[in-house]
């Protein structure tokens, strides 16, 4: 109730607005409905090496891009909120919520979050902590390598950039981890956090997106 009033509130100073084409639209709205019919919802399938599912809430497209270039910027923070309570919708259907324990979301290096100002994933993140009803876990996975921005590197080479980049405490150890990340596109990301959870003694790992690039086309953009 107390998030419903707050969202109102801002409402009436700052007119809330599609994401992704910036049409005014209600205070609780996340698209408008032109933009909503035309957002592609993901159906693939995907899997990350030691994680027990992959979700995703839409494909990586030209329909979703504008939404998910003002969550990067920072300059929109209804994008987080539409993206955020999509995807906790998705994986409220497949039932991930019941599985697990807290959310956690795919952490920055200290470096690239005092340039930045903030993190995406745990925007996203404490908006799916909230739809679930589940704990947001902002400390127990750590980016403890500075690495090379994915999007500047092949597929291999992105995988090769991230080994061993993450590191997770063993507050961690027999719980099971929603684990949060913005965009999805050859997980590489995921599966190293996934494999640093694991080494800590997470009992089970569920891996989720706010978008999956499904096209080639797209991988030189995203991280």
């Amino acid at each position: 109730m107390r998030f419903l009033w707050k969202r109102r509130l801002l409402h009436l100073f700052f007119p809330t607005r599609c994401p992704v084409c910036g049409t005014l639209i209600g205070a609780m709205e996340r698209f408008c409905a032109e933009c909503t019919a035309k957002l592609s919802v993901y159906s693939g399938s995907f899997n990350i090496e030691g994680a027990e599912s992959f979700t995703a809430a839409f494909d990586y497209d030209e329909n979703v891009k504008p939404a998910i270039i003002l969550l990067k910027n920072g300059t929109d923070g209804n994008a987080a909120y539409a993206l955020g309570e999509a995807l906790a919708e998705r994986l409220k259907a497949e039932g991930i919520d019941k599985k697990t324990d807290v959310v956690i979301p795919a952490p920055m290096h200290k470096r690239d979050i005092r340039r930045r100002g903030f993190n995406q994933s745990v925007l996203i993140a404490r908006e799916v902590g909230r739809v679930l009803g589940l704990p947001v876990d902002t400390k127990s996975v750590v980016k403890s390598r500075h690495t090379h921005s994915q999007k500047e590197l092949s597929r291999v080479s992105r995988a090769v950039n991230l080994k061993s980049a993450f590191t997770a405490s063993a507050d961690i150890k027999g719980k099971n981890v929603l684990l949060i990340d913005d965009i999805c596109t050859t997980g590489s990301t995921l599966r190293e956090i996934t494999s640093a959870l694991k080494k800590a003694g997470a009992a089970k790992v569920y891996c989720a997106c706010c978008c999956k690039t499904r096209s080639r086309k797209y991988e030189s953009e995203t991280n």
